[in-house]
């Protein structure tokens, strides 16, 4: 029997709080795992950026990526590693890298979701180049942009077609409005969006490899009030939004994503689910921060100890055949989660967190009352809020940590 040990790689960008938890907790499990004969040791190391030999070889098993869907260094890097190295990424860079919510969208139309009815629109202004110029010239149509409008009925949501974050997301609610927000769009290619109204729930689903939460969200509420405490969802539903966000999550080949939806009649409409690099900060995140550092952990060592193997290409096909079938909503979208947790090795997942990761809780409920923890949220708060908030909010995100402790973390 070999004393082995995989290495997972964080590649970080402005990440403070999350990573300082998910090292010091990954030490204090102090990981011994017997795996196929062997005995396996888990190594957890921060990126570094630097020149690279395409043809040196990476020492990571696994990497928790935050930089490739912007900074391109790293980006190319870990492309290198997965097709050379057969590192596992998550999420899939190609992927990250080709898809936007516009892609998004029409994916899961053709899928059968609900999605609300769409217009993508050409930019208000443009580079002035030579060949633009004889294009737009010879082929750009003339439109009514109030006809749009009004096919869809107001309120309607204009937004990038690839953004994030809620930037550029204005909701509207008659014509004047409609065109006041096209003349300040600039060269942003824009989606015209139906509004879900009136709506009862707003959930954000963070899906983490087979793992997800649900998150009641409140869009207009401070950032850190958005994600609220309290989760109050039926059985029902619950199983509805997991089938749905692991169906699109899969579909993409990504391990960490988050998919909103709106319940409207009793039906829960997605409506924004190209987010593949969830936010994973305390500041927002607070009460729910915790799940987010622990399902990290468990999908990350599972992947590093297994070597789970990557899927490089999409493979839409089986998707496409279960939507091609005469079956009701409902059933559709079991068969595509069923095939979801197939990719995702659910079962094998479970099996291998209740062998060798059953101490987790107890390690974090010990770790998530340390003074380490506590200085890892300050850390972060220190970042964005101005100092005299500093204590304020510090106090804030903590207790609602240990509030967390309280209600969640059985030990």
């Amino acid at each position: 029997m070999a004393k082995l040990t995989r290495h997972i790689g964080l590649s970080l960008g402005g990440d403070i709080c999350w990573p300082i938890c998910y090292e010091e907790i990954m030490k204090r499990l102090n990981l011994s795992i017997p795996y196929k004969g062997d005995t396996i040791q888990v190594a957890v190391e921060r990126v570094t950026i630097e020149p690279f030999d395409l043809r040196q070889s990476c020492k990571y098993n696994v990497v928790l990526d935050r930089l490739t869907h912007w900074f391109h260094t790293s980006r190319e890097w870990i492309k290198k590693a997965v097709i050379m190295d057969d590192l596992y990424v998550l999420n899939n860079p190609w992927s990250i890298q080709s898809m936007e919510k516009q892609t998004s969208y029409c994916a899961m139309i053709k899928l059968g979701m609900p999605i609300p009815e769409t217009w993508l629109i050409p930019p208000k202004e443009h580079e002035p180049t030579t060949d633009l110029r004889h294009t737009l010239m010879s082929y750009a149509k003339l439109f009514d942009l109030g006809s749009i409008g009004e096919s869809l009925g107001y309120p309607v949501f204009m937004k990038p077609y690839d953004g994030g974050a809620w930037v550029g997301v204005t909701k509207i609610d008659d014509e004047q409005k409609l065109r006041a927000s096209y003349e300040e769009s600039g060269k942003k290619v824009m989606h015209i969006q139906k509004g879900v109204d009136p709506f009862d729930r707003f959930v954000r689903c963070i899906g983490l490899g087979p793992q997800t939460r649900y998150v009641n969200y409140n869009p207009s509420a401070a950032l850190h009030n958005r994600y609220e405490i309290d989760i109050d969802i039926t059985d029902e539903d619950t199983e509805l939004l997991r089938d749905i966000t692991l169906t699109i999550n899969t579909f993409f080949g990504w391990d960490f994503n988050s998919c909103e939806s709106l319940r409207k009649d009793g039906q829960w409409f997605p409506i924004d689910f190209a987010n593949p690099c969830p936010d994973s900060q305390v500041t927002s995140l607070h009460y729910h921060f915790p799940w987010i550092v622990l399902a990290n952990i468990r999908w990350s060592v599972f992947c590093a100890v297994t070597l789970r193997k990557m899927r490089r290409n999409l493979d839409w096909e089986p998707f496409y055949q279960i939507a091609a079938k005469d079956m009701p909503y409902r059933e559709r979208i079991s068969a595509y989660a069923a095939l979801a947790k197939e990719r995702l090795q659910a079962d094998q997942f479970e099996e291998f967190c209740a062998k060798h990761l059953g101490h987790l809780n107890e390690v974090a409920y010990e770790f998530f009352a340390s003074d380490m923890a506590r200085e890892a949220v300050r850390k972060k708060v220190a970042a964005l809020f101005p100092e005299h908030e500093v204590d304020e909010f510090t106090n804030l995100f903590w207790q609602r940590i240990q509030l967390w402790r309280e209600r969640e973390c059985q030990v």
